[in-house]
């Protein structure tokens, strides 16, 4: 049997994370987008370790500013701590440590984890290319995921096709949903047909069944349509959906097509999908950039669920949403316009680490 990659939702031993340190994505609002990544990295330090990776000279910073050194911080343990460990006071480590890196959407040059047969871990070292090379240079975010799997001791699965993490979402169970806007885009694996996609997949991460669905958001030109920004598996045989209420919004007809797609599928065990539709959107605007928060693009930690929001009426009507259909986990949001503005949200900058699955 393939490894395996686990569902979000199982269980995690940390989250890992990397420091802002491209300069010239965030422009004028690089500090900001700091406060921004030190928040989330807090607000998830309230359910389970965090384990920052920062650019060589930089780990000092990001300490600070997610107060990973200092007793009492907010969302923060005082100290440092290796992953897995946990506070007597309920807030867990947030440690963080030094490796060569271009950018900080961890979740896209990271590895990508999978349960091996007798449930211990390996990391998938998928090829990373900037999302189809649209920020030079990239080298060291390609290396990335071997040395972090070298540093947690975990083994290492080459694959030589591109793939950011956020362009899937799986159940656990053999399940993975895509968009072809996306995966099929010609600047990741041109020389791959859409079978040989597939197939890449099944072996490396143990999918029994893709399901396509034909449109990422049609303003997410920094990743081509990641499905992290329109919907996610939140429970077997169980989607949350982007569908935009507003007519005039850009992706109003095209989500409605995903839709269309999740209610005539089933899973891997043949289970007709329960769609749970997400109608707020909320817009806003940063260094004079328009920008859209997606309520979508969050991060499932270990009883908790944090999620971007815009500071917007919208954004209560969204965590309700997400709330119900994330019952027994606490649901909290984390204002992040400034990750909109480059181009991702809470999810995008996260990875979960889960826990070895042994009997």
């Amino acid at each position: 049997m393939n490894p395996r990659m686990p569902a979000e939702w199982t269980e995690h031993e940390a989250c890992l994370m990397a420091w802002p340190t491209r300069r010239e994505l965030w422009g004028p609002a690089f500090e900001a987008a700091k406060r921004e990544y030190a928040a989330v990295a807090r607000a998830i330090s309230a359910f389970e370790p965090v384990l920052m990776t920062a650019a060589p000279g930089l780990a000092d910073e990001a300490r600070a500013a997610c107060g990973a050194d200092a007793p009492g911080g907010e969302g923060t343990t005082g100290r440092e701590s290796t992953p897995g460990r946990e506070e007597a006071s309920g807030i867990h480590p947030i440690e963080v440590i030094e490796l060569p890196i271009d950018d900080s959407w961890l979740r896209d040059s990271g590895p990508i984890f999978a349960h091996a047969a007798d449930g211990t871990r390996v990391g998938v070292d998928f090829r990373f290319n900037a999302w189809g090379e649209k920020h030079h240079p990239w080298t060291a975010d390609d290396k990335f995921a071997a040395l972090l799997l070298d540093r947690l001791r975990i083994p290492r699965v080459h694959s030589s096709m591109v793939l950011e993490g956020g362009a899937l979402t799986v159940d656990g169970e053999g399940t993975l949903i895509t968009t072809e806007q996306c995966l099929l885009h010609p600047n990741r694996n041109p020389r791959m047909s859409r079978a040989e996609i597939e197939d890449e997949l099944k072996r490396r991460l143990g999918i029994e069944k893709i399901i396509w669905l034909p449109y990422g958001g049609l303003e997410d030109t920094e990743t081509d349509g990641h499905v992290d920004g329109v919907a996610a598996f939140v429970a077997p045989a169980t989607v949350v959906v982007s569908l935009p209420d507003d007519p005039a919004h850009p992706d109003h007809a095209r989500m409605r097509a995903n839709l269309a797609v999740l209610e005539a599928s089933t899973d891997a065990r043949g289970r007709r999908l329960e769609v749970i539709t997400v109608p707020q959107t909320s817009r806003g605007e940063v260094e004079g950039v328009p920008i859209e928060i997606g309520y979508l693009n969050f991060y499932l930690a270990n009883g908790g669920c944090v999620v971007p929001v815009a500071g917007t009426p919208r954004d209560e009507e969204a965590l309700a949403v997400l709330a119900a259909a994330l019952p027994g986990r606490k649901v909290v949001g984390v204002q992040a316009p400034v990750l909109a503005y480059g181009g991702g949200g809470v999810h995008c900058i996260t990875q979960q680490l889960p826990k070895e699955a042994r009997a």
